[in-house]
């Protein structure tokens, strides 16, 4: 008689079957033909293990397991001959009894093996992929080779990180996570004797169990690395490059390596506001903002060690690579003057704009991005200042300067010469570079600094009796008014251009009316008359 058995149990998938030679785990129950049980590993908690065909076990059981698969179910029959014989086993087995195995396989693997690796996922880009002394984050599920789960990082909620190849990991992981791209899914099944061994981990894992693990990698770098940039568009015209000390403005999206969205300035739709090589952000993009163009867009890759570390922040986890795509909105460093272009000046050009000077200008105002902020042309109508009396913004003042009737020039404005770090509500973002691109129409001549009417010839020597028509020894604003509007109007007097009549002359007026009563006596006058010859021409 010979062995026989019945496969109660047969696994759709069996990769590989027992072979002598073969190292097996597996559970049994084993009984008499009239069901009484002398012996079962259940009873024990933990599995029989051996080699098979190598006569550690009876020639019958050797037999019975060949050709099994993992997790296949077996009910063994096994005649004396092939098993205990005449002499049986004292006080467990008789002579002569036949057995029954009801046997589970568990695990199984040889001497011979290897690590196997079976990726089944595998992105369309890999640039780079892990080598020794790699640091990486993958998330895995463990389990033995019959699919009991073990570990689980996804269960923990956090990534597993470690470094590859210098004896962080067990053997088999260090050899078997080489070659990963991110991305990557791969089963990593591992024989124990580059996993645990005969002892396990001495908690979850049993002695000689094969471990099988489903790895995704989600994050990888070398402490050697620095950052890496990818220019995705850069402007075709770039007369300046950023440098230590520029403030920026810029978008970015943050992402992790695996293109989970950290963070966004458009998300906030603001740009951030920064100055690089200063410390200010974090070391990776310190690096990675110096040299860009405005308008330029890059992608920007730093490693955690220039990133946030092995702490992470907010949704960055501890160690992670960070990609940021960024778009240069502008630059400006805190010691740029105005910028100006003449991009047309007419042949005759010898009246040039001074301050005082009343100008009637049209102008385009944009950002350096080319965003359009405001047009004088859309309103059909010419802006009009008197230079250098602060009705503008500084730069303005300064860029307006030294032009004739008919100029055309790019006037750019750093925002401590603009409208500075808080920009306009709603209209100038804050710590904006303005660009400005004007055309003179109109200039009058302003009068000498400090005055506000000139006489255009000699004074009349009767000055006081000219103004004071009612000959009551005494002046009213309106009697005055009406006077200088007179002499205006002859053209005997000229007034500064660009400001209110009326404010003029009651700004004139009220330094004449020294006692503050609303009315010019000529003693008053007369005072005004001695105090200094020149005085008649501001009067």
């Amino acid at each position: 008689a010979d062995v026989r058995l019945e496969r109660r149990f047969v696994p759709q998938s069996c990769p590989r079957a027992v072979r002598p030679g073969d190292f097996v785990r597996y559970h049994y129950l084993g009984s008499f033909p009239d069901g009484t049980r002398f012996d079962s590993s259940y009873d024990r908690g933990s599995t029989f293990n051996v080699f098979v065909g190598k006569g550690q076990l009876i020639a019958g059981m050797d037999k019975a397991l060949v050709g099994m698969c993992v997790n296949e179910r077996r009910f063994v029959k096994i005649p004396p001959k092939l098993a205990y014989g005449s002499e049986g086993v004292p006080g467990v087995i008789p002579p002569n009894a036949v057995l029954h195995f009801d046997v589970l396989l568990i695990d199984l693997w040889n001497l011979e093996d290897e690590v196997q690796v079976q990726t089944y996922f595998k992105p369309e880009k890999c640039p780079r992929t892990v080598q020794v002394s790699d640091f990486v984050r993958y998330h895995y599920n463990g389990t033995f080779l019959d699919g009991t789960l073990f570990d689980s990082s996804h269960n923990r909620m956090r990534t597993y990180d470690t470094y590859v190849g210098i004896g962080w990991l067990i053997p088999g992981m260090d050899q078997g996570l080489l070659g990963t791209c991110v991305g990557e899914k791969r089963i990593i099944t591992i024989p124990p004797f580059l996993a645990y061994g005969e002892e396990g981990d001495g908690k979850d894992i049993p002695g000689q169990a094969s471990l099988v693990f489903d790895v995704a990698l989600l994050d990888l770098h070398n402490p050697k690395d620095g950052i890496a940039i990818e220019n995705q568009h850069v402007p075709e015209s770039c007369e300046r490059r950023s440098q230590t000390g520029d403030f920026l403005r810029y978008h970015y999206n943050g992402t992790l390596l695996d293109g989970t969205l950290f963070d966004s300035s458009y998300s906030r739709n603001h740009t951030y506001d920064t100055y690089v090589g200063k410390g200010y952000v974090i070391a990776g993009m310190d690096e990675g903002l110096l040299g860009v163009c405005t308008g330029e867009k890059r992608r920007i890759i730093i490693p955690p060690h220039l990133g946030y570390g092995e702490e992470g922040r907010g949704k960055i986890p501890g160690s992670a690579v960070l990609v940021f795509d960024i778009h240069v909105v502008d630059f400006h460093n805190p010691s740029d003057s105005v910028g100006i272009t003449v991009n047309y000046k007419p042949s005759n050009c010898t009246v040039l704009s001074k301050k005082g000077d009343y100008l009637k200008y049209h102008y385009n105002a944009s950002l350096q991005d080319g965003t359009l902020l405001d047009s004088t042309h859309s309103l059909g109508k010419t802006y009009n200042i008197v230079l250098g009396s602060g009705q503008v913004v500084v730069g303005m003042d300064m860029g307006l300067q030294d032009m004739c009737v008919g100029e055309r020039r790019t006037v750019v404005i750093p925002p401590h010469l603009g409208y500075g770090e808080d920009g306009v509500e709603g209209e100038v973002p804050g710590s904006a570079v303005l660009v400005f691109d004007i055309e003179l129409l109109e200039l009058v001549s302003g009068l000498p600094e400090g005055y506000m009417f000139v006489w255009n010839g000699e004074v009349s020597p009767n000055l006081f009796e000219e103004i004071d028509q009612n000959h009551d020894g005494e002046v009213l604003l309106e009697e005055f008014s009406e006077y200088i509007q007179a002499q205006v109007d002859s053209g005997k007097g000229k007034l500064a251009p660009g400001f209110d009549f009326e404010k003029i002359v009651k700004n004139m007026f009220t330094n004449q009316d020294r006692d503050g009563n609303g009315k010019v006596t000529a003693e008053e006058f007369k005072l005004k008359d001695q105090e200094a010859k020149e005085e008649h021409d501001e009067l």
